[in-house]
């Protein structure tokens, strides 16, 4: 098949990832091209040169269009760069376009292309989103939901045809049968309010534990003022990891510690620390008790520290191997790419055989 993706623009799709989107979008265009799909992506300049990357978002993009009035220029950008796209995918020579970013345009202008569109939905409902797809109604556009939780919240807003649960590349997180010597505790995202990593540190103060820190600063004013302050020989920050040292440094915790302050709607951390075989503690927000059972996980009350600290210290009880078996159950990229190929090939033969003249 002949697949264009539509990635984020926010982050280049490249090493170190700044979050999990960029990581998803990169795997899934790395594994469909493996079993021999045509794929391009979409993507803001600076990302991987290999990854088949056309970039559709570059500061010089914006030199022949007026942009002075423009309150925000970020957002003028982008609005433009994806207009832009849009406008020249009616007359590309792709089966499906598969649309992993959180714009708007893709969404309400599905109906100006030729070939199916499937939209998946990796956050709940916000408002610049939420018009686009309330505003399709193109018949070759389906909407597809990462976890229950997010199929909950959108069907409000718009039929939503299936789950896809996300997965994870399991042979880049190596399992590890036994923890580290020197115990601790693991928190890696970004860093940003919304994670919560504040919470972990004050888990980890409550039961004496040490945590080690990873990921990129995403929000310097909040790392200056809730992480930076509570850093010592305990608290350690490990700077934003390349991936081959970040799954040794995850697979060697006894707990890994989720705390969303928002409804996550998925949570691949959750998958990569299980897929290590590292038991988790997670505040039960949005899809995270989808993820976990009581033989990987504990439950901890949302926003709670102590609560936190408790299902921390239950979590590292937990059996491993019941981790690392749960991941391939459950989190494997190989079981989500099936699915999505399954999808695919369904939506291109339901459409009509029509092309836009170049």
């Amino acid at each position: 098949m002949r697949i264009g993706i539509i990635a984020h623009l926010k982050h280049a799709i490249r090493e170190p990832f700044a979050g999990g989107l960029e990581m998803h979008t990169s795997m899934l265009q790395g594994a469909l091209r493996r079993r021999g799909h045509d794929v391009t992506v979409f993507a803001s300049s600076g990302s991987e040169p290999d990854a088949c990357v056309e970039a559709i978002c570059d500061e010089t993009s914006l030199t022949q269009v007026g942009c002075d009035e423009a309150p925000d220029k970020v957002f003028f950008q982008e609005h433009h760069a994806y207009l832009s796209l849009m406008n020249a995918l009616r007359h590309r020579n792709f089966d499906l376009i598969h649309n992993n970013s959180l714009h708007y345009l893709p969404v309400a202008m599905a109906d100006a292309l030729p070939m199916p569109v499937v939209t998946t939905l990796h956050t709940p409902p916000f408002a610049w989103l939420e018009s686009g797809v309330r505003l399709c109604n193109a018949p070759n556009a389906t909407f597809v939901a990462v976890s229950e939780s997010i199929r909950r919240k959108w069907n409000k807003v718009a039929p939503i045809e299936r789950v896809v649960l996300n997965g994870i590349d399991l042979e880049r997180f190596a399992f590890r049968s036994d923890p580290a010597v020197q115990p601790y505790w693991i928190w890696y995202g970004r860093i940003v309010p919304e994670k919560g990593l504040h919470h972990a540190i004050a888990a980890a103060a409550v039961s004496g534990a040490t945590l080690l820190i990873a990921g990129p600063i995403s929000d310097q004013d909040y790392f200056d003022r809730e992480v930076a302050p509570r850093l010592d020989e305990r608290v350690r920050y490990l700077g934003h990891l390349a991936h081959s040292e970040l799954a040794g440094i995850i697979g060697g915790a006894r707990a890994f510690l989720c705390t969303p302050c928002w409804e996550e709607p998925y949570g691949l951390v959750v998958a990569e620390a299980l897929a290590c075989g590292v038991p988790v503690a997670a505040f039960a927000r949005g899809a995270i008790p989808e993820l976990l059972n009581a033989a990987t996980g504990v439950l901890a009350s949302p926003d709670d520290p102590f609560s936190l600290s408790q299902a921390a210290l239950a979590a590292e009880q937990l059996d491993r191997h019941a981790c690392r078996a749960h991941a391939i159950r459950r989190c494997d990229a190989a079981r989500m790419i099936d699915e999505y190929e399954a999808l695919y090939a369904d939506r291109i033969a339901a459409a009509p055989q029509t092309r836009f003249a170049a």
